[in-house]
């Protein structure tokens, strides 16, 4: 995906967070985050809002530090301190151009503009989802190639750090395979991921369905997207091969 697109989604899923919160009221508990309401989500999202925005801003060397925002209000004032925090996300990825320089923190990262886009794009959408629970009612779709994306990152990005918890005992296969994306002109075939799991490395995933796997989930990308975010159940998919492995998945997967 472009950089541009990547911002035209983070408009569009702030806006529905916002819109989905502010329907459910702050004290509302949100089903896909236990133990969290909507004001907690809100106030969360919009941190990370504007963390991005000082580190794209300030062309800002790393690690830097997720310091809460100061002064986050309560009450009728959260949701426009909200819209503000996302307002000037926008502007600052906007005004940024594509040789911008600044920390990212995910293996493999795209130049930092795109990545700090894309990342942006899928922390709001995966919330959205939150506040659309926390409201009740229809989820509003997503596009199968951004939700596919979303699993790219999350495969080949967060859980390729070392802080990754999940391990097996022994060597083991997981395979992720959307139903619903575009043909590769290239291999014939949409994204496919194969997990490698072991007991003393992170997840090892690439882009590739060669060779056998212990277990696969399959299924539309926006499914296997919240299925791996901790957002759906297993059942949500098909899970062929050992059930198990994927079992482990969901309790060792957790993104702190």
């Amino acid at each position: 995906m472009e950089t541009t697109e990547y911002i035209d989604t983070l408009r569009r899923e702030g806006k529905l967070l916002a819109d989905a919160a502010e329907r459910a009221g702050e004290h509302a508990p949100v089903p896909t985050c236990p133990g969290w309401t909507t004001g907690d989500l809100v106030r969360h999202t919009s941190t990370f809002h504007r963390w991005a925005a000082r580190i794209v801003a300030g062309s800002l060397p790393g690690p830097v530090p997720e310091d809460p925002a100061p002064g986050v209000p309560t009450g009728t004032d959260l949701w426009p301190w909200f819209r503000d925090g996302h307002a000037a996300l926008l502007r600052t990825l906007e005004a940024a151009g594509p040789a911008a320089d600044c920390w990212t923190f995910l293996p493999g990262a795209p130049p930092p503009l795109t990545f700090w886009a894309r990342r942006q794009a899928h922390e709001t959408a995966v919330h959205r989802v939150d506040a659309e629970s926390a409201r009740g009612g229809e989820l509003t779709p997503l596009d199968a190639a951004f939700a596919a994306d979303g699993i790219d990152e999350l495969l080949t990005g967060f859980h390729a750090r070392t802080r990754s918890r999940v391990r097996t005992e022994r060597p083991r296969t997981l395979r992720v395979r959307p139903t619903d994306t575009d043909t590769d002109t290239d291999t014939g075939t949409g994204p496919v991921w194969t997990v490698r799991l072991s007991a003393d490395a992170p997840p090892r995933a690439e882009r590739s369905a060669d060779g056998p796997a212990d277990c696969e989930l399959s299924g539309p990308a926006q499914t296997l997207y919240l299925l791996l975010w901790n957002r759906l159940p297993l059942d949500a998919a098909a899970v062929t091969g050992d059930r198990s492995l994927a079992d482990l998945w969901r309790r060792t997967s957790g993104i702190g």
